[in-house]
């Protein structure tokens, strides 16, 4: 009997041994059970390494090609204590050495989860399998991505609309299928904050009047959204033009600080209101403006200057512009509102001028252009103050080449009436980066001349030959579409070609919210 309690308790003594060493080995269990659980809210879905997430892939060009201007590689500036505690975008703009598209990694992740947790999320994925909406957008981006990649630049093109003239795009098949791809999937979330006139309204019969008419056309657009989850990018509706009518003071001793302030308050109320601006330091957020003093008041907030895509008229590289990042649009001019009595004009042989152009005296490029060329070449029409007995639409349509010198900003509404009436512009800038030149050929259908071959530039025209005047006429003619305004906008117009380039560049751009809420 002895011999049975000494065994029993031998055997009593194990079992207590082995719950002891059970409970030690679930009790650390029990606690990483805890931390999964206790964070699952924050919604640790991804199970590639940090590494994987910084990690940028080549794709689409910004031209559909190779289009990033060559500066070193930079960061955007952080955040202020007040704002998310994400981590800093990078920018990378160089690989192997040579200049690439830019693709902006944005890295959401609030904090790094530790290695343990890692472990576990590869162990069970099944914490959370929910789809965040700002995956199942990155998704159909890259979808698009790959689409446009798989592209051959002869594909044949079964579109209707797109009746092109190969010469004047860089890649025809690509921007094809770049602009289907916006057509399916791009949406704009527009702000409803903020009221009239400096906000929802702009002018749409002056020189500026691609302010209002984008404003208005995007606001009742089928690529708004009234969903932001379902928005690839996200639209200030300010208008530069309204803040300088109301707001600005010659007076002021800082006529620039209530200009900016506006800008700037409306900002930070959208940011405190929603988490868009906030979660990618505003670099999926859009501003448009064709009034001179767009840049400066982009600066309102080193972030709208540094990160937002910014449409304007003054792409001035000298500026801030980046080609990369920002979008040029066309300067044109619609007294009245209209453009149809501006569209077409006598084909080549009926045209008798050489080269045309009237306008103010006003920059560093026009006073040389005036010097060099005013009453000296019948064949070189150049007026500083046009007669009262001419018309300038006429004279447009009556000269082959019209002249479109910068003036105290580098664009010039001279452009588009150049192709409005048939005219091949000549353009004489500095530092001007050309609407869509992501997409179109700017070579095919114009010239560019630089500033100090002003004196030669009778000399340059009359170098080029019938021919190939000609060709460049016809797809002058061609390109046109792209920069007429329409009501209600058409397929390929102006409306639809600043999309298509705020489309590109968020291409470029690639969130990852793996850890957004």
């Amino acid at each position: 009997m002895e011999d049975g309690i000494k065994k029993g308790l031998f055997s009593s003594s194990k079992t207590v041994s082995s719950s002891v060493k059970l409970l030690m080995l679930m009790v650390p269990l029990l606690m990483l059970l805890v931390m999964v659980v206790s964070r699952s809210s924050f919604r640790w879905i991804s199970f590639a390494s940090p590494e994987t997430n910084t990690t940028t892939t080549k794709g689409v060009g910004i031209d559909l090609r190779r289009m990033v201007a060559g500066e070193s590689e930079k960061t955007l500036p952080a955040r202020n204590a007040s704002q998310s505690s994400a981590v800093e975008p990078q920018v990378f703009k160089k690989r192997n050495g040579k200049n690439e598209n830019l693709y902006l990694e944005v890295n959401l992740l609030y904090k790094t989860p530790s290695p343990l947790l890692q472990n576990v999320q590869k162990l069970t994925p099944v914490v959370n399998r929910r789809l965040h909406p700002l995956h199942a957008l990155e998704a159909k981006l890259q979808q698009a991505r790959a689409s446009i990649k798989k592209v051959r630049k002869n594909d044949t093109i079964n579109d209707l609309d797109y009746k092109h003239e190969g010469a004047i795009y860089r890649n025809p098949s690509a921007f094809h299928k770049s602009y289907m791809e916006m057509e399916k999937h791009f949406k704009v979330y527009v702000y409803d904050e903020g009221e009239h006139p400096i906000f929802h309204d702009g002018p749409c019969g002056n020189i500026y009047s691609i302010e209002g008419n984008f404003i208005n056309r995007l606001e009742t657009s089928r690529f708004r959204t009234t969903e932001p989850e379902k928005a690839a990018v996200f639209f200030l509706p300010f208008s530069v033009t309204q803040i300088v009518h109301f707001i600005f003071d010659a007076n002021a001793s800082d006529y620039w600080l209530p200009m900016k302030q506006t800008v700037k308050d409306y900002i930070e109320t959208v940011s405190r209101k929603y988490p868009y601006w906030n979660r990618t330091l505003g670099s999926d957020h859009v501003m448009l403006s064709c009034h001179d003093w767009g840049p400066e008041l982009s600066k309102s907030l080193p972030e709208l200057f540094n990160n937002s895509i910014r449409a304007l008229c003054n792409a001035n590289t000298t500026e801030g512009f980046s080609p990369s990042k920002d979008v040029s649009i066309p300067e044109i001019n619609l007294p009245g509102g209209k453009i149809s009595d501006s569209i077409g004009g006598p084909p080549p042989s009926k045209r008798t001028i050489l080269a045309f152009f009237a306008g103010g005296v006003h920059g560093p490029i026009r006073p040389i252009l005036l010097e060099n060329w005013e009453n000296k070449d019948p064949e070189m029409q150049v007026y500083k103050y046009l007669p009262k007995n001419l018309s300038y639409t006429e004279m447009l349509k009556k000269s082959k080449y019209c002249i479109c010198p910068s003036g105290y900003e580098v664009a010039s509404p001279r452009i588009a009436e150049s192709l409005y009436s048939g005219c091949v512009p000549v353009l004489i800038s500095d530092n001007y980066v050309p609407p869509f030149s992501d997409v179109l050929n700017w070579k095919s259908f114009s010239l560019e001349v630089p500033v100090k071959d002003i004196p030669n530039l009778k000399k340059i025209l009359m170098g080029i030959s019938p021919r190939q005047y000609i060709k460049m006429q016809r797809r002058g003619a061609a390109a046109r579409r792209h920069f007429e305004v329409n009501l209600p906008p058409k397929r390929y117009d102006v409306f639809h070609m600043i999309l298509h380039s705020i489309w590109l560049r968020r291409l470029n751009l690639r969130v990852h919210g793996d850890q957004f809420s």
